[in-house]
């Protein structure tokens, strides 16, 4: 990746509905060489998707909570197990292998703390691989970020 590419990022990570002409303009290159420049990116999976990032207050999803999880054990099978159970349930929103006291941190976002306590009962607690649970709720986000530190 040169710095055209870096740039090219950038603008699409800033607004990825940005035509190529708009790309174009904003990185100082003819549109085909932005589209050829897009079009490998996509292919090379440094670009993986186009998404719309939704306002999750405004749909109603006011609490994050933060989910440390510590398994029964570390062995391959039931690491690969929790993984495709976590993975599977709506409200957690990322789940991250640490190092540490804990085996995962969680994101999770619910409407209210009544449906993440049926969360927590329901599902995550009943889970075989688990040994144990902390969680932390968020009372406020500070800094949410989606464009990656690149360049």
């Amino acid at each position: 990746m040169d710095d055209k590419d870096l740039q090219l990022l950038k603008a699409l990570q800033t607004n990825a509905r940005l035509t190529s002409i708009e790309l174009a303009d904003k990185i100082h290159l003819s549109p085909s060489p932005v589209q050829r420049r897009q079009k490998q990116l996509e292919k090379d999976g440094v670009i993986q998707s186009y998404v719309t990032l939704l306002d999750q207050e405004k749909l109603g999803l006011k609490v994050s909570v933060f989910v440390s999880v510590q398994l029964v054990s570390q062995d391959d099978e039931n690491i690969s197990s929790f993984e495709r159970d976590i993975a599977t349930i709506p409200q957690v929103m990322e789940c991250y292998l640490m190092t540490g006291d804990y085996d995962y941190l969680l994101r999770v976002v619910t409407r209210d703390l009544n449906e993440f306590e049926e969360l927590l009962r329901s599902r995550l607690i009943k889970m075989k691989q688990v040994k144990s649970i902390r969680s932390s709720s968020a009372l406020r986000r500070v800094v949410y970020k989606t464009a990656l530190p690149i360049g």
